[in-house]
């Protein structure tokens, strides 16, 4: 019974803090690029690509189809 609740309670832990803004990106680096001071990012899910000056991967969805508001 302890178990149940606890995955209970940790399946809405994880649905509150988790980021709803990238939850079906699924961000992969481009390491082929020759350029060390930005890194190229490709979303797999809906394939937009980015480019971050801090090496880590993007926050927010920058898919184009997605209604902005």
């Amino acid at each position: 019974m302890i178990v149940v609740v606890g995955l209970i309670v940790a399946f809405v832990l994880v649905l509150i803090f988790s980021n709803r803004a990238t939850r079906h990106c699924r961000w992969r680096e481009y390491r082929v690029s020759g350029c060390d001071l930005r890194r190229r990012w490709h979303c797999v899910a809906c394939g937009a690509e980015v480019f971050t000056s801090d090496g880590t991967a993007p926050k927010v969805c920058h898919d184009p189809r997605r209604k902005r508001t």
